[in-house]
């Protein structure tokens, strides 16, 4: 019998995990570009959008490590 463990369960736990953080940066910066757009100033669109985007990668990977946890 093979003793090593079955790494290819976990590596796809593990990339949902990691990719909490970039998800959630893509879509703030798109929120951000949107309100910047709307409000006739890019620049500070980009910096909420991103501010809201690193919130909520925050949120998924608690989210994340709150499922990873349970199972």
């Amino acid at each position: 019998m093979n003793d090593t463990p079955d790494e290819t369960s976990n590596t796809s736990k593990n990339d949902s995990y990691a990719a909490g953080l970039p998800m959630g940066i893509a879509v703030g910066i798109a929120i951000g570009t949107a309100l910047g757009i709307a409000l006739d100033n890019l620049a500070i669109g980009l910096g909420l959008g991103l501010a809201i985007g690193a919130g909520l990668g925050a949120a998924f990977m608690g989210w994340g490590a709150s499922k990873k946890k349970d199972g």
